[in-house]
């Protein structure tokens, strides 16, 4: 290995906060649940009838740990019968240029079918 290489090597590793980051938004369905809920507020059902395939054990946990990591705000209203609704916090609604991003990106390289163009 030359000596220009071994000094820039800590700079190839992977930002910590980066990759916390792509732990919690590249889990299966988050990307999706924040998706709609940057549509705005809504209900469980409304965010379960929006992701096709999603089970409501996995939507469940997805809202629940998304919620732990603060991405996801729970307001529950003490109607009769009682409300609960999602939102995203402020960090939540950060996510908004990335989740467009990777919408962009997909309609253009990930249509259903079609292999990612290739770089040969």
């Amino acid at each position: 290995m030359n000596e220009a290489a071994s000094a820039t090597e800590p700079d190839r590793r992977v930002c910590e906060h980066y990759q916390r980051a792509a732990e919690i938004i590249g889990r299966r369905w988050n990307p999706q649940i924040v998706q709609v809920l940057l549509r705005g507020t809504c209900r469980y059902r409304d965010v379960k009838a929006a992701v096709p395939g999603i089970s409501d054990h996995i939507l469940s946990d997805r809202l629940r740990s998304l919620e732990a990591e603060g991405i996801v705000r729970r307001v529950v209203t003490p109607d009769t019968p009682v409300r609960i609704t999602y939102g995203l916090t402020e960090a939540g609604e950060g996510l908004a240029e990335a989740i467009g991003a990777l919408g962009e990106w997909a309609e253009r390289w990930a249509r259903q079918g079609e292999p990612a163009a290739s770089s040969h």
